[in-house]
């Protein structure tokens, strides 16, 4: 999975994007244990969400681009009170594709992050189109207004 995030995300060329690591999935689980979830088919892992809830603040600097994913991420401490959610990556292997994964995933993170925390609005950086699609429905779906990030 961590050979595909590269692929698709090619983090290492930007550094303004999050390159997660066993450090980074460590915080994301300290911030909330729902930030990270994945379907396993019992061979393995065939689909992954990261999402990181942070203030309303912080995600409106993100959007505006005055911090990066990076930023965003570090800025973002644990034991804060929560009201936007970002909807950082997912990956899924092709033969697991359109079979709802990415929104039952996020859906579950989103719902067991609100029974703390007030989500007031979800919120997107997408890499391609069907990011976008994605996560327009996972927004509706939760009842949330997506804001996008520009590229």
């Amino acid at each position: 999975m961590m050979h595909l995030a590269e692929k698709v995300f090619a983090v290492k060329n930007d550094p303004d994007q999050l390159d997660v690591d066993q450090e980074v999935l460590e915080r994301l689980r300290q911030i909330h244990p729902d930030t990270v979830l994945a379907k396993d088919d019992g061979k393995g892992p065939v689909a992954w969400v990261l999402l990181i809830p942070t203030s309303l603040d912080l995600m409106n600097q993100f959007l505006s681009g005055k911090i990066s994913e990076k930023e965003l991420f570090y800025l973002t401490q644990p034991g804060e009170k929560y009201e936007a959610i970002y909807l950082c990556s997912a990956l899924v292997l092709d033969e697991y594709r359109r079979k709802g994964i990415t929104k039952q995933l996020s859906l579950k993170a989103i719902t067991e992050i609100r029974k703390k925390h007030p989500l007031k609005a979800a919120f997107v950086w997408t890499f391609s189109n069907e990011g976008g699609w994605v996560a327009e429905n996972i927004a509706q779906s939760a009842c949330l207004p997506l804001y996008k990030r520009g590229k």
